[in-house]
């Protein structure tokens, strides 16, 4: 199965980056492309974007100043088929990613995105207190995936979180500016 391409360029508000793709994904080559995904959904109702895109246009996002990657790059079912080895390399490309396009703020689609990429078990949704990698701001929403049961207006709420976090000057959206 393919790997989904990342969608990234220099200076990003912000990097989106998911566990990894899904099936459908790796055989659409789009991301967040699972039909029970509500990525497309909380991204419009949270105002990052002026309509709801759908997987097809997730190129769209460069133009709004956001992109995505994964921590890992192959494709699965479920991130529990992830190994400990694909984490490990993960952390190594992500840390690497961060360093070179610098986002604003790397938003991390799942507590346990965070948490393996992070290494920090105590991991909540929202502005995290300290950056893994200097001057770029890490925030956590809840999976969109349509396996986390979380309420959709639960999770709306960090992705509102998010358009606040990201609607104000550069110098205020870094951790302890609030």
């Amino acid at each position: 199965m393919q790997e989904v391409p990342d969608i990234i360029r220099p200076g990003l508000t912000i990097l989106f980056i998911g566990f990894n793709p899904g099936i459908r994904s790796a055989e659409t080559g789009h991301h967040f492309a699972g039909h029970s995904n509500r990525f497309w959904k909380l991204l419009h109702a949270s105002g990052l974007t002026s309509r709801q895109l759908r997987p097809e246009e997730d190129k769209t996002l460069l133009s709004l100043g956001f992109g995505i990657t994964n921590i890992v790059p192959r494709p699965t079912k479920a991130a529990a088929e992830i190994t400990r080895e694909e984490y490990r390399h993960g952390r190594i490309a992500l840390t690497d990613k961060l360093a070179r396009y610098r986002p604003r703020i790397a938003c991390y689609a799942g507590i346990g995105v965070y948490r393996e990429f992070a290494a920090q078990k105590d991991v909540v949704c929202g502005l995290q207190p300290i950056t893994v990698v200097p001057d770029v701001t890490d925030f956590v929403v809840p999976n969109p995936s349509g396996l986390n049961r979380m309420p959709f207006a639960d999770q709306l709420r960090y992705y509102k979180e998010l358009e606040r976090l990201a609607a104000l000057p550069d110098s205020a959206a870094a951790p302890g500016k609030h």
